[in-house]
C-alpha cells in the first residue's frame, strides 16, 4: 500500500493548524517548536510546522519511523478535540461507519490477536503490562493500552475450548470518534498489536 499521499496529505493539513491549540486538545506538551507525544511506550517529537516526526526514546530512535505510525500522530493531531475520557467500552462496530470498515479491522486487528495470544491468552496481559497497560477486568483475559494521551485500547481474549476457538476483541472510550476518523483505529490497532506481539515475543 502506497502511504506516500495521505502521509503528504496530513502534514499539509497539520502545517495549518494551531499548534498550541492541537497539543491543548491531544492533551500533549508543545516546546521549542515541537509537539511531544507518548505513543505506544515511546515518545515521539512532531516539528512545526513541518511535520517531521523523529522518536525521543525508544525502539525508532536511530531508524526511520514507519509512515503509518506518522500519518496516525499527524492525525490524532489534527482531528483531536478538547473531549475527555468518557469511561466504559464501545466495539468497533460502534464507531461511525464501523461496519464499513469491519472486514479489514477483521483481518489487520482480530485475526491477529488470535493468532499471537488466542492459544496462550494469558501472554496478553503479561505482555500488555510491559508497555504500560493495566488488566482490564473483561472477558477471560483483558489488558488496556495507554496508546495515545486520550486514546486507550482494550484487548479482549477469550481462550475458547474443545468445542469452540478462542474469540477476541478490541475495545475503545465512547470518545474514541472524537479523537481519530474509524479508519485510522485499523491502522492503530494494527500498530499496537505489533508492539504486543513484540513484547510478548511472539514472531510475526
Amino acid at each position: 500500500m502506497n502511504l506516500e499521499p495521505a502521509w503528504r496529505l496530513a502534514r499539509e493539513d497539520f502545517a495549518r493548524r494551531d499548534p498550541e491549540a492541537m497539543a491543548f486538545n491531544a492533551g500533549v506538551s508543545f516546546q521549542k517548536g515541537r509537539l511531544i507525544i507518548p505513543f505506544l511506550g515511546d515518545v515521539y517529537l512532531v516539528s512545526y510546522p513541518g511535520g517531521d516526526v523523529r522518536c525521543g526514546n525508544g525502539r525508532d530512535k536511530e531508524g526511520e519511523i514507519a509512515l503509518a505510525v506518522q500519518i496516525i500522530l499527524l492525525h490524532y493531531l489534527v482531528h483531536s478535540t478538547p473531549a475527555v475520557l468518557e469511561g466504559g467500552f464501545i466495539s468497533f462496530k460502534e464507531l461511525p461507519g464501523g461496519n464499513i470498515y469491519l472486514g479489514p479491522f477483521t483481518g489487520r486487528v482480530i485475526r491477529p490477536l488470535l493468532k499471537y495470544f488466542g492459544r496462550q491468552p494469558e501472554k496478553l496481559v503479561a505482555a500488555g503490562e510491559k508497555m504500560g497497560g493495566k488488566p482490564a477486568g473483561i472477558g477471560e483475559f483483558s489488558v488496556t493500552l495507554p496508546v495515545l494521551p486520550k486514546i486507550p485500547v482494550t484487548f479482549v481474549v477469550w481462550s475458547g475450548d474443545e468445542e469452540f476457538p478462542p474469540t477476541g476483541n478490541a475495545l475503545f472510550d465512547p470518545s474514541a470518534p472524537k479523537h481519530l476518523h474509524t479508519e485510522d483505529y485499523v491502522v492503530l490497532c494494527g500498530l499496537a498489536l505489533d508492539r504486543l506481539r513484540k513484547a510478548g515475543g511472539e514472531q510475526s
